[in-house]
């Protein structure tokens, strides 16, 4: 099982999501931009070193949003979700083809992870609650 992180950009109602590079597993695939948390990091300090080596950036890392567990057949993953924001630069595609900002209501339209499914759920449902409140 491998700890993974990945962050949560929100701005006006969207979600910045990233697409995978297609020679890599699940290639083609959008995900949430992130990755492993290397033995010794803390999941604040592994999503500050991703994001900096995958969008060129410096990131706020702030709460947990979700976190899930997924068994790919070539890994099994606990994934956490976190709200980040950027601090410094501006986001560059140093490893993801493809960076969308994209409404819940546009997650069915494209390719995610499967880990990604049941976040992509807990997205539209906390919007429906506010949307109650």
């Amino acid at each position: 099982m491998r700890d993974v992180v990945a962050a949560l950009f929100e701005k006006d109602g969207a979600y910045l999501v990233f697409r995978r590079p297609r020679h890599k597993a699940r290639g083609g695939c959008f995900e949430f931009a992130g990755g492993k948390v290397e033995e010794g990091e803390s999941h604040r300090e592994a999503l500050i070193r991703e994001c900096r080596e995958e969008l060129g950036v410096t990131v706020a890392v702030g709460d947990l949003f979700y976190d899930v567990f997924h068994v790919y057949p070539d890994i099994a993953i606990h994934l956490y979700l976190y709200r980040a924001r950027v601090d410094a630069g501006a986001i560059r595609l140093l490893e993801h083809e493809e960076m969308r900002w994209v409404k819940s209501s546009e997650f069915d339209t494209l390719p995610f992870c499967p880990a990604d499914q049941e976040i992509l759920a807990a997205l539209k449902n906390a919007e429906e609650a506010r949307e109650e409140d």
